[in-house]
């Protein structure tokens, strides 16, 4: 059997990375001799993250249009014929079987070309409300791999599949990690430990909001692990320096999620795609703060997928420095609701959708042969 080669492209933000680099993980275990590039935008956390995962990347010159008026519009058209000619000349050189994109901005050049040459196609669409790069994107493509129901609002009927989010795989099993989780943390078994994720660039709103709440969260024996993104570390390191004796830390980024994931007994977070499948596979009851700036008010589509189901707590970013304190000291002194979250998010957990992806990914390949 002929050793497969496989373009991933994506990237931007972990919600984008994690599922590409946990989709290549899962074709490697059905086909361990799988030569894989990614492809990324130059300057972006992917160029970081995917050789830390151990596969080879390639960066285009691609970000993306700005809303408001913005200087760095000018540059966009001539971003868009720099990359789509780079990704061409990548499609010449490296000739593979197929093309995935996870979204953000590299995705859409690599996949318009590949699309374009008839190479196997598929996109994997996280969020509940997709973005326009994938909504042209998805008139090209072979197969469109999404996370919710009813996304034929948005993409041809035939093409799609529901998956679910590929996410990172140490998340997927916890059990015996507690121990471990405390010890690398330094934290005490005796008390609760509150998580709290922006995603992996951090949130100016949560972080803001946070620091109000650090000296409830000491007086009340409250533990916080705090991933705060590199920007706001500084500022959060010395907001924690009094409390660190009282088990509340401060991060710019979390390596060991699984730990953390494992230790908390509440977690606060972004509404981001990649982020509530990992709580739903988890099964963490959480108050998600959705992001106003991102397209479509998609956050809080995704947070009130979660909500319907009383599977999450949702508190709006503008209300977040007034009550956010309030509403996590309620939350986590309530065992019962806590409990009920907890049940309910897991029910809508996906299982599996790395692999199934992996698998749809390769029966492409051979429909193309």
């Amino acid at each position: 059997m002929q050793p497969l080669r496989i373009i991933v492209s994506g990237g931007g933000t972990g919600g984008h990375i994690f599922p590409a680099i946990a989709i290549a993980n899962a074709i490697k275990s059905l086909r361990p001799d799988t030569e894989f590039l990614f492809v990324g935008a130059e300057g972006k956390m992917e160029m970081e993250k995917v050789p830390a995962a151990g596969y080879k990347i390639e960066g285009l010159w691609i970000s993306g249009f700005q809303r408001k008026l913005s200087m760095s519009n000018l540059a966009f058209p001539f971003k868009v014929i720099s990359s789509l000619m780079k990704a061409k000349k990548i499609l010449k050189s490296f000739k593979p079987d197929a093309v995935i994109g996870t979204g953000g901005f590299a995705s859409g050049p690599m996949l318009q070309v590949a699309a374009k040459n008839g190479v196997a196609t598929l996109v994997q669409e996280q969020n509940s409300y997709p973005g326009i790069t994938n909504k042209i994107l998805s008139k090209k493509v072979d197969r469109i791999c999404v996370a919710y129901s009813g996304m034929e609002k948005y993409f041809p009927k035939e093409k799609i599949l529901l998956t679910g989010n590929p996410v990172r795989q140490d998340i997927l099993i916890l059990d015996g990690k507690k121990e471990r989780g405390l010890e690398y943390f330094g934290l005490s078994a005796e008390k609760k430990v509150i998580l709290v994720i922006g995603g992996s660039l951090g949130a100016r709103t949560i972080n803001e909001s946070i620091i109000k709440c650090l000296e409830t969260f000491s007086k009340n024996n409250i533990q916080l692990i705090w991933q705060t993104g590199k920007g706001f570390y500084g500022t959060a390191k010395n907001a924690v320096s009094q409390y660190n004796a009282k088990g509340i830390k401060a991060y710019d980024f979390i390596q060991k999620m699984d730990y953390a994931y494992a230790v908390s007994d509440l977690v606060i977070s972004r509404a981001g795609a990649s982020s509530v499948s990992e709580l739903c596979l988890v099964q963490k009851p959480c108050i998600l703060i959705p992001s106003p700036n991102v397209a479509e008010d998609h956050q809080t589509k995704n947070a009130m997928a979660l909500v319907t189901y009383n599977a999450a707590v949702i508190l709006k970013d503008v209300d977040s420095r007034e009550q956010l304190c309030k509403q996590t000291m309620d939350l986590i002194n309530d065992s019962e609701q806590c409990f009920k979250l907890s049940e309910n998010i897991g029910k809508l957990a996906f299982q599996d959708s790395a692999i199934v992806i992996a698998n749809e990914v390769l029966s492409l390949i051979n429909k193309k042969k």
